[in-house]
């Protein structure tokens, strides 16, 4: 009879065996076998990535369309190293499919990871649990929904108006416009999402901010092993997991009661119902919950914060990183931001738009709606600079992907148009983001130009059906997964344009450049000071204190 420790040391070499023969798989025998493996790409060494040439922006916006000319609109490249095929595609039918089907979802390690902050909302849930997410959060982002909440954002406009009127000494002031517009949207989304006033513009310390503000910018400082390994926030939790805990725990205590006083307004009868005036997305979440027509399923009050957390965590970064970029992108063009001004300064604009009154509410909207250089703006900036730079899906079977392009395999064998490459299951696909906003094909060549008057004049190729993005663009993806919030999104930028632009003019400070880095969003850092961390510093005059032109 074996003994115990030969029986020990039975179970080591089995072990260890088990874990040698996986990674032979891994390494040798599973890549000979995937059929991405015939699809054209760059080479390279057995353990090197081409990772940081498809996500670091001093690359990609380059590498993408010299890879194009190489291999054509589908390749692959290498992820975590040679045996790792990753598939990318700029084919517009391809990416289509691939966003259309319930067979793609985002990596269960990027769902895992983002859960540990945002819980199971709408941007870390897959299948019918996001069907029927988005079912619910649908009427809080309805176009009638956005159109009153534009006021808000008009009137938070005005209070950092206000408050940089204060800081803006003399001639001129150098302000960091990404910290600050950062606040003033956290502020907009607390009244739009809660009608809860976060005061972050007159000051950073209200508990519930703070909260957030701290959980959200630790989500970039987290390290490779633990977004890889996310149980080692359990087992092991560093300094932190344990700060991004205690900033869960406040957001639920206060967003319980927030959640327990919005029910209090809404009365539910069998048979008639008295719904609640107010219009922030918290009480037309709850309302959109209790009138679902599934009386058998609705969300749990912790399924409706991870909802509030998701909006706030994908709608107020992004938002103020857009508005930020917008205003960097006007300042490298002064005189399309001089366009701008005059447009905005027109007597009608929005005399009185701010009004909370029902009458004001759809003019606000409709007058920003209107304004042509000011969607052109907005919509350039979005394009030039998507706050995510892309993004990826793993394939849950194996699959049939269309192309629309011909692709030429590296045994000389070429895919048609109409035709189809394979792909296995678990296989990664990147959509570049970024990529498909900066193709030349689709937007001219001088893409990398921020130039909006493109926008009165797309080609053809850039307008519906052939481009199937939201807004005709990828930066809001399209699909079952696309961002409900765009016209959110859309509107608090034009919002706050509409209101500083009048007001300041903005300058690139002498001897500034201004690059971006890459994490789960696209931040600026001046160039040299990357140590100092995201900022976005530019010279902020009064228009009224300008030299006459």
């Amino acid at each position: 009879m074996p003994t115990p420790l030969t029986l020990l040391l039975w179970s080591i070499v089995l072990l260890v065996g088990r874990g040698l023969l996986w990674i032979v798989n891994l390494l040798v025998i599973s890549p000979l076998f995937d059929p991405l493996r015939k699809l054209p790409g760059p080479t390279a060494p057995f353990f090197y990535s081409h990772i940081q040439r498809v996500v670091n922006p001093d690359f990609s916006a380059t590498q993408h369309e010299e890879w194009k000319k190489k291999y054509g609109k589908t390749f692959r490249y290498h992820g975590s190293g040679k045996f790792d095929y990753r598939l990318m595609t700029f084919d517009l039918r391809a990416v289509s499919h691939i966003l259309m089907s319930p067979i793609y979802e985002k990596p269960r390690v990027t769902r895992t990871f983002l859960s540990t902050m945002l819980g199971k909302g709408i941007f870390t849930t897959e299948g019918a649990e996001h069907t029927f997410q988005r079912k619910i959060i649908g009427p809080a982002f309805a176009l009638q929904s956005i159109k009153t909440l534009t006021p808000i954002f008009l009137r938070t406009a005005e209070e950092l108006r206000d408050k940089w009127d204060e800081i803006i000494s003399n001639d001129e002031h150098q302000i960091d416009v990404c910290h600050w517009v950062s606040r003033a949207t956290f502020d907009a989304f607390g009244m739009a999402c809660l009608t809860y006033n976060f005061r972050a513009i007159h000051g950073e310390t209200e508990e519930l901010y703070v909260a957030f503000r701290k959980m959200f910018d630790l989500a970039d400082r987290k390290g490779i092993l633990r977004i890889l390994v996310p149980v080692l926030d359990k087992l092991w939790p560093d300094w932190i997991a344990r700060a991004v805990r205690e900033s869960r725990q406040v957001i639920y205590a206060t967003g319980r009661r927030l959640i327990s006083e919005r029910k209090s307004t809404i009365i539910v009868e069998k048979g008639s119902s008295k719904v609640s005036n107010e219009k922030d997305l918290l009480t037309l979440l709850i309302q959109s919950n209790l009138y679902n027509n599934d009386s058998t399923r609705t969300l749990s009050d912790p399924d409706l914060l991870d909802q509030i957390s998701s909006f706030f965590f994908a709608g107020s970064d992004t938002t103020a990183l857009s508005l930020s970029w917008s205003l960097y992108y006007l300042a490298l063009h002064p005189e399309i931001q001089t366009r701008l001004r005059e447009e905005l300064a027109h007597p009608t604009t929005l005399d009185s738009a701010s009004s909370s009154s029902s009458s004001h509410e759809d003019r606000a909207y409709d007058i920003l709606d209107s304004l042509p250089l000011l969607d052109s703006v907005v919509r350039e900036t979005l394009r030039l600079a998507p706050p995510v730079h892309g993004t990826l899906r793993v394939a849950t079977q194996n699959d049939q992907i269309p192309v629309s392009e011909p692709i030429t395999m590296t045994d000389g064998t070429v895919v048609a148009p109409g035709g189809y490459i394979s792909i296995r299951k678990g296989s990664i696909i990147h959509i570049p983001i970024e990529g498909l906003n900066y193709a030349k094909d689709i937007w001219s060549e001088d893409t990398l130009k921020f130039r909006p008057e493109r926008w009165s004049s797309l080609p053809p190729v850039a307008q519906p059906p052939n481009f199937p993005g939201l807004a005709n663009l990828m930066t809001f993806s399209f699909g079952p997964n696309s961002c409900p919030g765009y016209r959110f999104t859309i509107s608090e930028m034009k919002a706050f344009l509409s209101v500083i632009l009048p007001h300041y003019t903005f300058s690139i400070p002498e001897g500034q450049i201004i690059s971006k880095r890459n994490g789960l969003f696209t931040r600026p850092f001046v160039k040299g000071k990357s140590q100092m961390g995201v900022q976005l510093p530019l010279v902020v005059k009064r228009v009224d204190e300008c030299d006459p032109l």
